[in-house]
C-alpha cells in the first residue's frame, strides 16, 4: 500500500484526574465518502520519547482508511507533569483507558474498530491495559515491550526499591545511546537533537513497570485478543525471555510473533523497518476480514474471542484451579512447605484477633471482611499482634481495603447519574456481609443522594450484625436488612422496591462456576429497570493464590479455600449476557481487585434466568 503524507492535527484531552494530556490526530483520507464505519489505530510511544517521534509510522504504515491516533504520555513530550515522571504506572495505565474513552466518543470510532499499536514502556502500558480492563478492541501490535529493562549494573533494580523507599521518588538517567536504539542514522540524529525527548525516569516508574510487567507476563493467558508481537534480536535495553513467556501463554488463533535478527530496541524506526510495517499491514487486514464462515459475507467481521462463559471449564484458569485441588505428592518440599504454615497458623493464628476470626468463620467470610475493613490491630500479646499487623498488611487484605474504596467511589457515581436522569436511588447489595462498605457510603452521600436501600445475604449472622449496623448508624428509616440467597434468581427479580442501582461485592469471586454466576446476575437483570445500574467486583489475579488453596479454609464447611480467578474479560462477559454493559471500571495498584459500573440496556426473563444451566459461548 502506497503512503500518503499526512498533517496531524494538534488535541488535547482531560484525563481521569482532570490532568490535560496532548495528542496527535491523523484524519483518515476520504473520511467523509465512506461507507464502512471508522477504523483507528492507536499509537503508544517509547519511553522518553514523544508522539512525535512515531509520525513516520503513519506515513509509511499506509492504511489510509484509518484514522491514527498518538499521544504523549503524562511527563513527556508536550503533556504537563514532571519530566519522565507519574503519580504511578497504574495511573498511565488508566489514561490510556480514559484517552481510549475519549476516542471513541469523540470521534465516533467503535472500540471493536480500534487496533493498539505500541512499543517499549508504552507496549507494557497497552498490553496491561488490555489485561486489566478487558478492552474489546480489534488487535494489539507490541514491539520489543520492555517486560524486564537490562539494568547493566549488578543489583540495581534492588537498590533502587531500596532508596525509593529510604529517600522517596528520585530519578535514573538513561544510559542507552542513539546509536544503541536503531541503525538508521536519521533516526539516531533526530533523537540526539530532540528537545523533547526524557532522557530520565523516575524510581517509581521504574520499579513499577517491573511489578506490573511480571504480573501481566505471568497471567498472560487472560488476554483474548488478537496478539502480533515484534522481539529485536539485538536489543541492548530489554530482555528477550519475558516477552517470549507472555507470547507462550497466549491463545488467540490469529497471534503472531515476528523475530527480527540485528534489530535494535527502536523496532518501528530501524533501518529495515519495511518488513516489520509489511507484517503489520498483513495483520490488520486478517483482523479486519469478513469470516464467511461465521455469516460475514459483505461486512467487516466482529473481532473473535474464545468461548469466555465457558473458561470455568476449559482454558487456564480451570487448569489452575484443578491443580490447586489436586494434593501435592507426599513427599514433596512445597507439600512440606504448607504443612508447615498451616501447623504455624493453627498454632499462632489464635493469639492474632484476625487470625483467629478467620480459623472460626473461614477466611472469606463476611466476618472476617468485615475484620479487614476496620483495619484495627488487635492481638493477645505483641506475638500476636505482630501477626495480626503482618496479617491485615497482606496483600489481600491491601487490595480489599483499596476495593472498598473504589466500591463507594462508582456507588456515588451511580447514583449521580441516577439523579442526573432524574430517577429514585433504591439499592440493593445482594450479599452484603455486614454491610460496612454500603452504610459508609450511603453516610457519604448524604439523605438526598439516595431513596432506599434493601441489603441481603445468606448468613444469618451476617444480617444479625448488619441490622445491628443499621440501627446504631440511625438508618432504620431507609435501610432494611433481610435474609436471601445471592444465586436465586427468582427471589432476586421479586424485590418489592424494585432497584434502580444493583450491588454485588466480592460474592462471586468465591465461587468458580459461571452458570452460577450468570443466574445471579440475570435475575439482578430482571429486577432492575433499563437505565439502572449495576456495581460488581472482580478478582482477575491473586500473588498468593496457591498459599491460600493450601493453607487457608473457607466459610463453607471449613475446606480450603480455592479460588478460581476469573479473568476482567470473563467477568464482563457474564455481565453483558445478562443484559448490562460496563461503562467504568477501576483496578486498585496491585492488580488482584477490580471494581465496575454496568448499565442495564436490556431485558431479562426471570424464567430464562432461573432455568439456566448451560451457556452459549460469548464474547
Amino acid at each position: 500500500m502506497t503512503a500518503t503524507s499526512r498533517i496531524a492535527e494538534e488535541q488535547h484531552f482531560t484525563t481521569f484526574d482532570n490532568t490535560e494530556l496532548f495528542y496527535r490526530h491523523w484524519p483518515a483520507h476520504n473520511a467523509e465518502e465512506r461507507n464502512s464505519p471508522a477504523k483507528a489505530i492507536v499509537i503508544f510511544h517509547r519511553g522518553h520519547e514523544h508522539s512525535g517521534r512515531t509520525e513516520h509510522i503513519v506515513q509509511e504504515l499506509g492504511l489510509n482508511d484509518f484514522d491514527f491516533f498518538a499521544w504523549d504520555a503524562r511527563g513527556h513530550g508536550q503533556s504537563p507533569g514532571k519530566r519522565g515522571d507519574a503519580p504511578s504506572i497504574e495511573a498511565l495505565v488508566r489514561d490510556i483507558d480514559t484517552f481510549i474513552a475519549h476516542i471513541t466518543t469523540q470521534y465516533g470510532i467503535a472500540q471493536d474498530n480500534i487496533v493498539i499499536l505500541a512499543q517499549s514502556v508504552g507496549a507494557v502500558l497497552a498490553t496491561a491495559w488490555v489485561h486489566d480492563y478487558a478492552p474489546n478492541i480489534r488487535a494489539l501490535i507490541l514491539a520489543s515491550p520492555a517486560f524486564k529493562v537490562k539494568l547493566y549494573v549488578p543489583f540495581a533494580r534492588s537498590a533502587i526499591a531500596f532508596w525509593k523507599k529510604r529517600r522517596g521518588n528520585f530519578f535514573v538517567n538513561s544510559y542507552v545511546k542513539a546509536k544503541f536504539l536503531s541503525h538508521d542514522p536519521e533516526r539516531i540524529a533526530s533523537f540526539n537533537s530532540d528537545p523533547l525527548i526524557t532522557r530520565a525516569i523516575s524510581a517509581r516508574i521504574l520499579t513499577g513497570l517491573y511489578t506490573i510487567s511480571e504480573r501481566i507476563v505471568a497471567d498472560a493467558a487472560a488476554i483474548t485478543v488478537p496478539v502480533q508481537m515484534f522481539i529485536s534480536g539485538a536489543d541492548w535495553v530489554v530482555h528477550h525471555k519475558p516477552q517470549h513467556l507472555f507470547y507462550n501463554r497466549l491463545n488467540h488463533p490469529l497471534n503472531e510473533r515476528h523475530l527480527m535478527p540485528g534489530f535494535y530496541h527502536d523496532t518501528f524506526g530501524e533501518k529495515n523497518r519495511d518488513s516489520v510495517f509489511s507484517h503489520v499491514r498483513s495483520f490488520i487486514t486478517a483482523a479486519f476480514a469478513p469470516t464467511p464462515e461465521r455469516g460475514f459475507h459483505k461486512k467487516q467481521a466482529a473481532p473473535m474471542r474464545p468461548p469466555l462463559l465457558w473458561a470455568d471449564r476449559y482454558g487456564a484458569s480451570a487448569t489452575m484451579r484443578k491443580e490447586l485441588e489436586t494434593p501435592l505428592p507426599l513427599f514433596s518440599l512445597k507439600r512440606a512447605y504448607f504443612c508447615l504454615a498451616r501447623k504455624v497458623i493453627q498454632l499462632l493464628g489464635p493469639s492474632s484477633n484476625g487470625m483467629k476470626l478467620g480459623l472460626e468463620t473461614g477466611f472469606d467470610s463476611g466476618s472476617t471482611l468485615d475484620y479487614v475493613y476496620r483495619n484495627e490491630i488487635g492481638g493477645t500479646h505483641f506475638v500476636g499482634r505482630s501477626l495480626d499487623r503482618a496479617y491485615l498488611e497482606s496483600p489481600g487484605w491491601t487490595g480489599i481495603r483499596d476495593r472498598k474504596k473504589m466500591l463507594e467511589e462508582l456507588i456515588a457515581l451511580a447514583a449521580q447519574k441516577l439523579r442526573a436522569a432524574d430517577k429514585a436511588v433504591h439499592i440493593m447489595d445482594v450479599a452484603a456481609g455486614h454491610g460496612r462498605y454500603v452504610l459508609d457510603t450511603l453516610e457519604a452521600l448524604g439523605d438526598d443522594g439516595w431513596d432506599s436501600a434493601v441489603l441481603r445475604d445468606f448468613s444469618p449472622l451476617n444480617v444479625e450484625q448488619g441490622t445491628a449496623q443499621i440501627q446504631k448508624r440511625d438508618l432504620a428509616s431507609k435501610v432494611s436488612f433481610v435474609k436471601g440467597d445471592a444465586f436465586d434468581a427468582e427471589s432476586l427479580a421479586s424485590t418489592p422496591t424494585k432497584p434502580t442501582l444493583a450491588i454485588v461485592s466480592g460474592l462471586y469471586e468465591l465461587f468458580s462456576e459461571n452458570d452460577l454466576v450468570l443466574n445471579s446476575l440475570k435475575g439482578i437483570g430482571a429486577a432492575i429497570q433499563e437505565g439502572g445500574y449495576l456495581v460488581y467486583t472482580n478478582q482477575p489475579w491473586h500473588p498468593q493464590q496457591e498459599f491460600i488453596a493450601r493453607v487457608l479454609t473457607s466459610h463453607r464447611n471449613g475446606i480450603p479455600w480455592v479460588m478460581r480467578c476469573r479473568s476482567q474479560a470473563e467477568m464482563d462477559c457474564l455481565v453483558a449476557e445478562a443484559g448490562f454493559k460496563k461503562i467504568a471500571q477501576y483496578i486498585e495498584p496491585q492488580g488482584i481487585f477490580s471494581v465496575a459500573l454496568a448499565r442495564r440496556i436490556a431485558p431479562i426473563m426471570t424464567k430464562t434466568a432461573k432455568k439456566t444451566t448451560k451457556s452459549t459461548p460469548n464474547g
